[in-house]
């Protein structure tokens, strides 16, 4: 069951968070108000009427539009088609055209209106996610909806593009529209939400007579005021710690090490400068930056998924320049992308079977010429128990699974091999606050049995607590490398590309 007797109520021009953990029902309720799927008890109310939602089509005429965690567009599509897309306004009669020029101005008066800037001729493709949210965002507004569900509208978005969403919830709010958030997020809720609605497990959890309780609305919502660890244990069940708890670090030998590594973007221009690094065991050496100062392409070029233009990467003293990303994971590395839908999982594959990925034809699993089927089911139980992935079986397909299981189904494969280095790229992108303190007692565990661990994060709250060492990219170069103890207005002003004498006196 993943609704369980729910009741929300949603008030004109307000911002009602949905907060839970991954795989708490937050999207199936939605969909369920969307028309993607049906509800066997209850009921909906639209102003006070009754309504069912067959489709999609029924809800948005009803005024309710969904921006989904995973967004619908066309790629290959521009922004007005993808707009358009479903509502086509036609010229000439039945068997017409499409009024593109129609098409465009109405996709511009919105995007003004709003504060939603996007190109109606660029295609989709080739525009960043935080513009993509805002053309699903436009598409939505263009057909005139009261209420907005955005479905984790900040999984993938880097930290300004979110403060740049939640801005646009707050105008939006101002002019009326009312909005459902679905997050897992609490810094977010508590600075954008009029009221929160907590689901675990598909049931809300916050009784009317909870201290925490809003005053005078609806059973079940909490105050935006509610301090965040108690929003936290609402949301797992349980007290959870925020702060990373790790000992001192005991860093050993010499793991990776890179040497005057230079490597080139998708577009041919400079995005890894001349870098030097080294990763030893028993530490974690964190790499901040605001996102796209190249450190996508420098674990890509570690992880043979980009050609370096030059320079050196050696693990244990043994070179991986040039190397497959099989070979380079043969080598004894583990990975854990920042994009897992993309790098990380195939979505059709089921559990079991995207746990061993990287192992399939290897004993036990399999060999050469086939795999072992029982061994694989017994190892995806164990994993499934150990790394609390929620899913009905292993045998599930992993794109049945929320944003949150598919990373642990990604961090438990990594983790459960024996592990030189480990690099973690967003490793707590898009999962909740018990699966993120999962995560990092994880990951300071690879470090404490002797593994490296290289740890990238936009999330700099992230990178203080797990990191022993933080390296500060910026425009492709290490700009200083400091500890996580310095202070975190330093550390920000690093990021943008400012070099204080604290910084030149550590480095």
């Amino acid at each position: 069951m993943a609704n369980d007797h729910i009741d929300i109520t949603v008030e004109p021009g307000e911002v009602h968070a949905l907060l839970g953990e991954n795989g708490a029902g937050k999207s199936t309720l939605m969909n369920q108000l969307y028309g993607l799927l049906q509800p066997d008890e209850g009921e909906i109310l639209v102003d006070g009427e009754p309504k069912v939602f067959r489709s999609p089509r029924d809800a948005i005429a009803a005024g309710i539009g969904m921006v989904h965690q995973h967004f619908m567009l066309v790629p290959v599509f521009t922004v007005a088609e993808n707009i358009a897309l479903g509502a086509e306004e036609v010229r000439g009669g039945p068997l017409g055209w499409l009024d593109r020029r129609r098409n465009k101005r109405d996709v511009l008066e919105t995007s003004q209106r709003y504060g939603l800037p996007v190109d109606p001729d660029a295609l989709v493709e080739n525009l960043p996610v935080g513009a993509q949210q805002r053309v699903e965002i436009v598409k939505a507004l263009t057909r005139d909806v009261d209420l907005l569900i955005l479905d984790e509208p900040t999984a993938v978005l880097t930290p300004q593009e979110t403060d740049e969403l939640l801005a646009v919830m707050r105008s939006l709010a101002d002019t009326g529209k009312s909005i459902v958030f679905i997050t897992h997020k609490l810094r977010e809720v508590k600075a954008i939400a009029d009221r929160i609605t907590v689901i675990r497990r598909g049931r809300t959890v916050v009784p009317s007579n909870h201290p925490a309780a809003a005053p005078n609305r609806t059973k079940g919502s909490v105050s935006p005021d509610t301090p965040t660890d108690e929003l936290a244990a609402l949301m797992v069940g349980r007290d959870v710690s925020l702060e990373v708890e790790k000992t001192p670090a005991e860093p050993g030998r010499e793991v990776l090490k890179v040497s005057g590594l230079i490597v080139d973007d998708d577009r041919g221009v400079r995005a890894v400068d001349h870098v030097d690094l080294v990763v030893r065991s028993g530490e974690v050496l964190g790499i901040a930056g605001v996102q796209g100062n190249g450190q996508t392409e420098l674990v890509e070029a570690i992880m043979g998924l980009r050609e370096a233009r030059a320079g050196a990467i050696e693990l244990e003293e043994k070179s991986l320049t040039g190397r497959t990303t099989k070979q380079v994971l043969r080598a004894g590395v583990g990975y854990v992308p920042e994009d897992r839908s993309l790098d990380g999982v195939v979505k059709d594959f089921t559990v079991a079977e995207n746990l061993v990925l990287d192992l399939y034809d290897r004993a036990p699993f399999g060999n050469s010429f086939a795999l072992n089927p029982k061994a694989i089911a017994e190892s995806a139980r164990e994993r499934v128990s150990q790394f609390d992935i929620r899913t009905p079986s292993s045998q599930s397909t992993v794109g049945t699974l929320s944003g949150g299981n598919q990373q642990k189904v990604v961090v438990a494969r990594e983790m459960s091999r024996p592990l030189k280095l480990l690099i973690a790229a967003q490793p707590t992108r898009g999962v909740d606050v018990g699966s993120i303190e999962f995560i990092h007692n994880q990951i300071i565990h690879e470090r404490d049995v002797g593994t490296a661990v290289l740890v990238v994060s936009s999330e700099l709250d992230e990178v203080v607590g797990l990191a022993d060492r933080i390296a500060v990219m910026y425009r492709g170069r290490i700009l200083a490398i400091v500890s996580p103890d310095m202070p975190r207005e330093e550390i920000g002003l690093l990021m943008a590309g400012v070099v204080t004498q604290e910084a030149e006196d550590t480095e």
